[in-house]
């Protein structure tokens, strides 16, 4: 329940305990919350019976901490082994980053030599615009900026 209390938190606690209760009243009020504590887990033990006695016998090997998603997943995944190690094998993510550079490459390669001849409409975008001789600004546009 308090797993990641550390020694430093516990003293704290304690120190804040004696000054808001006073080293009188402190034994009576850790008596109170310890019978308090007890009382919710006999409670909660009680329904948790009744809840199996419920369910029948079906279910009698039935633990409530496998309602929790990471105790269900982690149990699941010891149990069975779903194939995630051949799935994860399966994806070689090297070669494919390759293929695909391989294909941007020569496809770049084939356009560049394509514009070279003939445009053909297109606009080589990694080449500089050549130089008419004057300065050419584009138009002023007040709604763009």
């Amino acid at each position: 329940m308090f797993n990641d209390i550390g020694p430093l938190e516990l003293v704290t606690i304690i120190v804040l305990a004696v000054l808001v209760f006073g080293p009188d009243k402190l034994p009576k009020v850790i008596q109170d919350v310890t019978r308090t504590i007890r009382k919710i887990r006999e409670f909660s033990e009680s329904a948790k019976q009744d809840i199996r006695s419920e369910l029948g016998p079906e279910f009698k090997d039935f633990e409530f901490e496998d309602l929790n998603p990471k105790t269900f997943i982690r149990k699941q995944m010891n149990n069975e082994d779903l194939g995630l190690k051949e799935i994860r094998n399966g994806f070689d993510l090297k070669k494919e980053m390759a293929e695909v550079t391989d294909a941007v490459n020569s496809r770049d390669g084939q356009t560049s030599s394509s514009s070279s001849s003939s445009s053909g409409g297109r606009i080589d975008m990694t080449k500089k615009p050549q130089d008419s001789g004057k300065d050419v600004r584009p138009a002023f546009d007040a709604d763009a900026t």
